[in-house]
């Protein structure tokens, strides 16, 4: 586990890298040069553009930047879909895996070499695959980090009002920042529902991480403009109502699956 969140952690710092975080500046354009900003970038500015001036309203381009964080959401859903699923195959296993760790808790390398043998022949047992959790992560990081160049960079954002704040301005009242970390806080708490922190051993820094987000976010909305905010806002409050109309279903019909599986065999 602590393998595969370096490994993670590692691809997100090499996403940030190349998605050129020193050009988040400057305004996107169809004359900004590289791949980057060609293929990711750019298309997604220009979608926000459109999209408002479908609208031919002030208020267009917060409308824009609502419709088209649903829009990338349900394009996402899928992915969100596989990794939620995945989770839960890898969590029904944790307390088989403990039972290996605590038969082969010698550190010798023949010990350790006959414990990840066996491993190996439990995720193929179970069909569990701990990496098929971070494929969903890794292809949905670029569109969403481009999507946030895409709202800093996209010049005709400023000077554009919606509801009580200014786009290209942080929230003055700081109800945004406060909503987007609320939201945050309890689309993490109901991604952790039905979790078995008995079994998880990574429950302590799962639930470390439940608080100290939605404070950093919530932090980074008060100083950025409003904008980004809304974009977080909005996508937290799909992710929950993802949460309560997909995951704890699909969780449900999964788990009732298993049941009858399992009382058939008797």
């Amino acid at each position: 586990m602590r393998k595969k969140l370096l490994l993670l952690t590692g691809l997100v710092a090499v996403l940030v890298l190349l998605s050129g975080c020193t050009e988040v500046d400057q305004d996107i354009t169809a004359e900004s040069e590289g791949i980057w900003n060609s293929f990711f970038v750019y298309p997604l500015s220009w979608l926000l553009v459109k999209v408002a001036e479908f609208f031919q309203a002030d208020y267009g381009y917060g409308l824009s930047i609502v419709i088209v964080t649903i829009l990338i959401r349900l394009i996402l859903l899928p992915l969100n879909i596989k990794q939620l699923k995945s989770s839960k195959a890898m969590q029904e296993i944790q307390p088989e895996l403990q039972k290996l760790r605590e038969k082969y808790s010698s550190k010798d390398q023949q010990t350790q070499t006959k414990l990840q043998q066996e491993t190996m022949e439990l995720f193929q047992k179970s069909g569990a695959n701990p990496l098929a959790g971070c494929l969903p992560i890794i292809v949905q990081m670029p569109i969403l980090l481009a999507f946030y160049h895409a709202i800093m960079r996209t010049g005709e954002l400023d000077n554009h009002d919606f509801l009580w704040f200014q786009l290209d301005q942080p929230d003055p009242y700081y109800i945004l920042p406060i909503l987007t970390a609320v939201f945050t806080f309890l689309q993490q708490k109901l991604m952790m529902s039905g979790t078995n922190m008995a079994q998880n051993s990574m429950m302590p820094q799962m639930t470390l991480m439940l608080y100290i987000m939605p404070v950093m976010i919530g932090v980074f909305a008060i100083f950025f403009p409003a904008a980004l905010a809304l974009y977080w806002a909005v996508g937290n409050i799909f992710m929950i109502f993802q949460t309560l109309l997909v995951k704890n279903p699909m969780m449900k019909k999964m788990d009732d699956e298993k049941n009858a599986t399992g009382g058939s065999k008797k």
